[in-house]
């Protein structure tokens, strides 16, 4: 297995998570939906950008440190929530959480996770945001909110692209499903990669640790936790619900999975202090619009008054220089560090977080700049000419 001080870039930690998972684990990391047209769009839609520096600028001491909805980070980087993370390693949100908070970065804690809201608010007293759906049940987010409030969470974070579960084939082909259900096929899988297996057959598989736990047994009931999970989404969600979540907070709160200008001021009209410009990491609706293709559009609507993230794609340094080039404050994902959960745990989502800040750092010195909040639209120019998208990510 490639050592993590031999993994230079996340396309490395990738390939090491990829030899230490089972491949329907993996895939369920790794995939996306329907025909992965966006999945692999979020990528390329970095490459249609090229990056003009300036020339005989003093970089010799870079700054990277910005502020993401009034709290400071070390670099303009969030880690994404994202569910079930202990299916990865046997660290799980545990891990991540101890990452972010000694990078100096926000973690963002999802609902769906297998690990409390209380247990990792008292984990770390690094940043923390707490993402949350608008559940059938009122009374569960009300709820949630008051948790994640007195656990000190210093955000919300609610994610709007999931009125129902995205359609996964990887995870169809391979019967995917948690908890994991055996089968010859998966058996012989996960016989394949022991290290893996032993830790979740001595831990256990993980649950969903912020449900109440009548809901738990609910769920198992269901016989898969994305059905019962999907059971729950509210498809009569509106903007009302939005605002009343807001209200409910009375703090920081970014709305994600915006991908148009008009949601983008409304969700500024009724009080959000953060857009995450996102399709759900390519695994809801496939062939939505990627988010770096709508950034413009929207950072015009929203004119300065709430603070813009890009979620999506960010493999390199220069892909958060070019987000902020177009106006973001921030860039954010979920894949990169849980390649390096999956590859080594706390020490790998280390790595993966290490790798971004020193790619940042050096793309910073080229470009010619020595502070974040001077990299701007003189950086960047749009490339002329179209390329297919590429087969392999």
């Amino acid at each position: 297995m490639r050592k993590l001080a031999n993994c230079h870039d996340i396309d490395d930690l990738r390939k090491a998570a990829k030899k230490r998972l089972p491949k329907t684990i993996f895939d369920f990391l790794d995939g996306g939906a329907d025909d992965e047209v966006s999945l692999r769009h979020n990528r390329y839609s970095f490459d249609q950008y090229t990056l003009v520096p300036d020339a005989l600028t003093d970089v010799s001491k870079i700054n990277m440190s910005t502020e993401v909805m009034g709290q400071k980070v070390s670099f303009p980087f969030i880690l994404s929530p994202t569910g079930m993370s202990r299916i990865f390693h046997h660290e799980g949100e545990k891990a991540v959480a101890r990452a972010a908070a000694k990078a100096g970065l926000i973690y963002s804690l999802s609902s769906n996770s297998s690990v409390s809201i209380e247990e990792i608010g008292h984990l770390t007293t690094g940043p923390k945001w707490f993402q949350i759906y608008v559940w059938k049940d009122r009374s569960l987010v009300k709820s949630f909110i008051s948790r994640a409030r007195e656990a000190n969470f210093q955000a919300l974070c609610l994610t709007i692209d999931v009125q129902v579960y995205g359609n996964r084939q990887r995870d169809l082909y391979n019967g995917m499903a948690t908890p994991i259900q055996l089968t010859p096929k998966l058996v012989l899988d996960l016989a394949r990669h022991p290290n893996w297996l032993f830790h979740m057959l001595s831990k256990g598989q993980p649950n969903l640790a912020n449900l109440p736990s009548e809901l738990g047994s609910v769920s198992k009931r269901v016989g898969s936790r994305a059905k019962y999970i999907n059971s729950q989404f509210d498809r009569s969600v509106t903007w009302k619900d939005a605002e009343w979540m807001i209200k409910e907070w009375g703090g920081p709160f970014a709305i994600k999975g915006i991908l148009n200008a008009q949601d983008a001021a409304r969700a500024v009209k009724i009080g959000a202090t953060g857009i995450i410009v996102s399709n759900h990491g390519g695994r809801q609706l496939d062939h939505a619009a990627s988010p770096m293709s709508v950034l413009p559009e929207i950072v015009d609507a929203v004119g300065g008054r709430a603070d813009i993230i890009v979620d999506g794609g960010i493999r390199r340094g220069t892909d958060i220089v070019k987000a902020i080039a177009l106006g973001a404050k921030s860039g954010m994902g979920g894949r990169p560090y849980l390649y390096g959960l999956s590859a080594g745990g706390f020490t790998g989502v280390s790595r993966a977080m290490n790798i971004i800040s020193d790619e940042l750092n050096r793309d910073m010195s080229l470009l010619g700049v020595d502070k974040i909040d001077k990299i701007g639209a003189r950086h960047i120019r749009h490339r002329p000419e179209q390329r297919p998208y590429p087969q392999n990510l």
